[in-house]
């Protein structure tokens, strides 16, 4: 699909959406396309919500044209990337396309063959073995009361395995969301003898969709090491599949090895040895179109490529769009290894954005000091001083924050494993929001910050705009404060009015 072809669905993406809510109020200029951006109140003023929201209708277009995703392998990706260089040449840059060998996971099945036959919406899950099944249908201490919570198939539960038969040669656990990581569901699974596993969503407001997302590894990071067939599924379908004397077939393939791109685009600078890295994942899960997750920080980080593209900075800034993230973070890994060690330490940081656009939204930052003593430690020297930076942003903004372990679950990972200094945002995936973090934000305390995290409901409309304009300001600004001065980070001085923090400075915005 070409540009134009993209442009145009993406303008009736945005026709059709009813007027939004809560943005900051920015004016914009008429003079953003061609003067020089090199200010913090000339760039976030031109860094505009609407700007950012025509990337995502954009990318919206793609999916719908692509089979309702944008996962990696698939002519979605290829077109998300088709889309991103274009827009990144109008601007003036020359993109360059970084490969790398990825697995790439095709279609999976799942077919109720009793005691009516259904053909149920489905999709691997990431560490999924492969394989075919065709068996009873045994559901795992499943909760379909208001509200369906359920701890099904954790290890709380495992009792109830000792209540069940897996002793037939093709059995299929039903397991419901909840309680637990997809990973330990079905690794107990497969200890008990399941030949494939079935993973439907829990049933709660948002949490009814096709559900497919990772089972690879445990929270430690250690691998799940399974064997058999892991799927999903909506809710409806696993009330479907529970009924009394279901069976079904189940086919997850074995996974392909193709050749998959990362977009890379470098606006020089005076210091060629003084890189400023900032990007995030363009591709999608096979679920949904991934329009939020994150086509949200894609719009972001190529709204401001955009409007610094004449900018003339004192560091070199190299923006990325990393490919298979969702896949086990492979594009940004590959990237990184690919690098010489002299390279890499040309790369004074990476700021990551990954979700910046929440529905049930928190802003978090991410702990580079480890000041909350939670998780994986701190960040690599330098982490703390870029936690520091998006945390003053927020004050000028009035915005409250909370800071966010170093998990590894985005493309910060393969940055911070060679000390490279790393930061960023993120405004919450699956996990749930607690009555705290709504007094603090609004929104609504027990649900997911995203309900839509992994599924077909990943869409335009899948957005909180105010987060969305705030974050897609805050990637602005820190963007061009290193692309000026890095000396808070790793003493390399730059220009001097883009020295940070000072607290005698002005608010950045009124």
């Amino acid at each position: 699909m070409d540009q134009k072809t993209i442009l145009t669905m993406a303008m009736l993406v945005v026709a059709s959406t009813a007027m939004f809510h809560g943005p900051i109020a920015y004016a914009g200029s008429k003079s953003c396309d061609v003067r020089v951006n090199n200010t913090r109140e000339k760039l976030l003023e031109c860094v505009t919500l609407d700007g950012v929201r025509q990337h995502q209708a954009a990318l919206q277009a793609v999916a719908d044209a692509n089979g309702g995703n944008r996962q990696a392998g698939t002519s979605g990706y290829d077109a998300s990337v088709d889309y991103v260089v274009d827009t990144l040449e109008s601007a003036g840059y020359t993109p360059e396309l970084h490969e790398f060998d990825f697995l790439f996971l095709p279609p999976s099945t799942l077919t109720q063959t009793a005691p009516t036959e259904i053909e149920h919406e489905t999709g691997t899950f990431t560490g999924s073995g492969a394989g075919t099944g065709a068996g009873n249908v045994i559901p795992v201490d499943l909760n379909f009361a208001d509200p369906a919570s359920s701890t099904s198939g954790c290890l709380v539960s495992v009792a109830v395995y000792f209540t069940l038969d897996f002793s037939g040669p093709n059995d299929i656990a039903l397991i419901q969301r909840g309680g637990c990581f997809f990973s330990e569901k079905a690794a107990i699974a497969q200890f008990f003898g399941a030949e494939a596993v079935v993973i439907m969503n829990n049933g709660r407001p948002g949490q009814t969709e096709l559900i497919v997302s990772n089972a690879a590894t445990f929270p430690d990071g250690s691998p799940s090491d399974l064997s058999i067939p892991v799927v999903g599924a909506s809710y409806s379908s696993g009330v479907s599949l529970a009924q009394s004397g279901s069976t079904a077939f189940v086919d997850a393939p074995a996974v392909t090895q193709v050749t998959q791109v990362n977009v890379i685009a470098e606006l020089p600078g005076a210091n060629p040895d003084n890189i400023v890295m900032v990007g995030g994942h363009l591709d999608s899960v096979a679920a949904g179109p991934g329009v939020q997750d994150n086509g949200s920080a894609n719009a972001a980080v190529l709204e401001t490529a955009v409007q610094m593209a004449k900018v003339k900075p004192r560091n070199t800034v190299r923006f990325a769009w990393w490919g298979a993230e969702e896949a086990g973070l492979v594009g940004s890994s590959a990237y990184v290894l690919d690098l010489t060690p002299e390279e890499r330490d040309r790369i004074a940081l990476y700021l990551n954005f990954d979700m910046i656009g929440s529905p049930n939204h928190v802003f978090f930052v991410y702990d580079g000091d480890d000041s909350d003593g939670v998780g994986a430690g701190p960040g690599p020297a330098g982490s703390a001083e870029i936690e520091a930076l998006f945390e003053e942003f927020y004050t000028q903004f009035g915005v409250p924050y909370k800071g966010t372990d170093f998990s590894g679950r985005s493309d910060y990972g393969p940055f911070i494993f060679f000390g490279i200094p790393a930061g960023g945002l993120f405004t919450g995936a699956e996990g749930i929001k607690t009555p705290g973090e709504a007094a603090l934000w609004g929104g609504t305390a027990g649900d997911a910050y995203d309900p839509c995290y992994h599924l077909a409901c990943d869409t335009f409309d899948n957005i909180n705009l105010f987060a969305l304009d705030v974050n897609s300001k805050a990637v602005a600004f820190a963007t061009l404060q290193y692309a000026m001065n890095t000396e808070s980070i790793n003493g390399v001085r730059g220009k001097g009015n883009f020295k940070w923090p000072n607290p005698n400075e002005e608010a950045i915005m009124e």
